[in-house]
């Protein structure tokens, strides 16, 4: 997520009010500092996903209101499939015949998988996949990313148009992609390139031209750079964030102050 999409301080102030209101509501009282810090940890989410998580809270807990339980109802809500879904969406990718709509995190799961499943290890593989995918989305969900669906194109036509009309209805992807995506497939037929781009995922190898190759080599150097200029930019974030972290949180309180004299009984 961009540091642009976190929270202002008088949203985090507000949330801060919110929880503790919560709070009450279940019997129990918050101080301030807890309340602030818990805003902290959640101001990277979208504000309707934390206000639907507190009011899901507010219905379900019997106990008390933790950072754990508002995260949770936040992360059960982002639309990931479970792990056991995640494989059986994985699997059906590996028919070369099938269109499947994934998330990043199952596509990145099923390449650690793949050699595995080559040797013809199927409970091998799933248990690397498994345990990949559990943890791709640990992180994912941990640094509040939203999933992102993509389209993994098979042979089968009819099931295609099938399954991108499926996915537009799920609002896996947009109205807009489906309707590129049927547009491109009525009139594109499957070339060789394509078949060798559709082999990074089945496994199937199948020789692209020179042209393609030195696209893919250029493509793979290209994610390599941005990953290593990921890594260093994640780095200068951490620093920045050590520092940062004692002025936000004056300002939080100063904002929770300010809000408690208008709504002194919150």
């Amino acid at each position: 997520m961009n540091s642009s999409d976190r929270m202002s301080t008088e949203q985090i102030a507000r949330l801060a009010l919110a929880i503790a209101a919560t709070a009450e509501v279940l019997g129990q009282t918050i101080t301030t500092d807890a309340a602030e810090m818990m805003a902290d940890d959640l101001a990277d989410y979208p504000a309707d996903a934390i206000g639907a998580s507190l009011k899901a809270c507010r219905r379900e807990l019997t106990g008390k209101l933790t950072l754990a339980a508002i995260l949770q109802r936040i992360q059960a809500a982002d639309g990931r499939p479970g792990k056991d879904e995640a494989w059986s969406i994985a699997m059906a990718a590996a028919d070369e015949s099938e269109t499947v709509v994934m998330t990043a995190e199952i596509l990145q799961a099923m390449t650690a998988a793949q050699p595995i499943l080559d040797l013809g290890d199927k409970v091998g593989a799933r248990m690397a996949f498994l345990s990949a995918y559990e943890r791709l989305v640990t992180i994912a969900r941990a640094e509040a990313i939203p999933a992102a669906w993509s389209v993994s194109l098979g042979f089968d036509p009819v099931r295609r148009v099938t399954a991108i009309e499926s996915a537009v209805r799920m609002q896996l992807i947009t109205q807009q992609a489906g309707a590129k995506y049927l547009s491109d497939l009525r009139i594109a037929p499957i070339t060789n390139d394509g078949m060798a781009i559709a082999g990074l995922l089945t496994g199937k190898v199948v020789q692209p031209t020179p042209k393609l190759r030195e696209k893919l080599a250029e493509v793979r150097s290209i994610v390599t750079a941005a990953k290593a200029r990921q890594d260093r930019e994640k780095l200068k974030k951490a620093q920045a964030d050590r520092v940062d972290t004692y002025l936000r949180k004056r300002q939080t309180r100063a904002a929770i102050a300010a809000l408690q004299k208008e709504i002194p009984h919150v």
